[in-house]
Formats: C-alpha cells, sequence, structure tokens
C-alpha cells in the first residue's frame, strides 16, 4: 500500500526519479479505485446503434448519482500526482518529462509512453538524480 501512496506523499515533486513499482502501483490504485465506484455507482448498459455499415451494440458504463462526483474529485486531486510521477518515471530512464507530450499523438503517442513507462530505468546516478533501487544512495519512503 506504501507504493499506491507514495505519489500523494510526493504530491508536486516533478524532481528525482521513480521506480517501475511505484509508477505501476499507483496506476493499480487508480484502477481499484474506479473498480469500487463503478460497482458501487456504475451502470452498464448495451445501446442498439444503427451507422452507415448496418447495425450493432454498443457497451458502456458510467457512474451515476454520488459516483460521478466522487470520481470527478478523485481524477482531480490525483491529476499532479500522477503527472508527477509519470515524469519522475521518465527521469528514472534518463529522459526529459516533456516526452509525456507524446499522449497527443495519436494511434502512436498513448503506446510508445506505455512502453517507455515498462522499461527499466538507469543503473546509478544520472541527470536527474540518484538511483531509486540503491538501498544507500536514496530514502524512498519519506
Amino acid at each position: 500500500m506504501n507504493w499506491m501512496l507514495l505519489p500523494y506523499r510526493r504530491y508536486a515533486e516533478f524532481t528525482g526519479r521513480s521506480r517501475r513499482r511505484e509508477y505501476w502501483m499507483f496506476v493499480l490504485f487508480w484502477v481499484l479505485v474506479f473498480a469500487v465506484l463503478n460497482a458501487l455507482f456504475g451502470t452498464n448498459e448495451v445501446v442498439r446503434t444503427s451507422t452507415d455499415l448496418g447495425t450493432g451494440f454498443s457497451y458502456g458504463s458510467r457512474l451515476t448519482g454520488g459516483g460521478g462526483v466522487i470520481g470527478s474529485l478523485f481524477a482531480l486531486v490525483s491529476f499532479i500526482p500522477a503527472l508527477a510521477v509519470s515524469v519522475r518515471r521518465l527521469h528514472d530512464q534518463d529522459r526529459t518529462g516533456w516526452l509525456l507530450l507524446l499522449m497527443f499523438l495519436p494511434f502512436f503517442g498513448g503506446f510508445a509512453l506505455f512502453v517507455l513507462m515498462c522499461l527499466e530505468g538507469t543503473r546509478g546516478s544520472n541527470q536527474y538524480g540518484p538511483d531509486p533501487k540503491d538501498p544507500g544512495s536514496v530514502d524512498v519512503f519519506r
């Protein structure tokens, strides 16, 4: 649970480095929160669609009532930590945080960022700070 909440403790800290574990546990926390909200407040619907190509079905899920408000507030509070942990994850690979702008490229951008977030960080210190995997160089849980 420490890894999931660490980005909130480092709320707007865009300097330094973050391990893959910190990033992916934060993503897992997001998914779990929205899964619980969807289970409590969600509606699932199947809609019949009609297009020029024919008819079909579309499946959707949305939060209703208080769930939409809670989900929106959670997303708003989590936006800065999500941005910061993503920048620090790129710093761990000795890359600039500006690469997050790749997400605005259709098709390729999201996939490229996914691959970058999966890559291992550089060993030892780099221009963004000490290696977070080296227990002697940095205190991860402040």
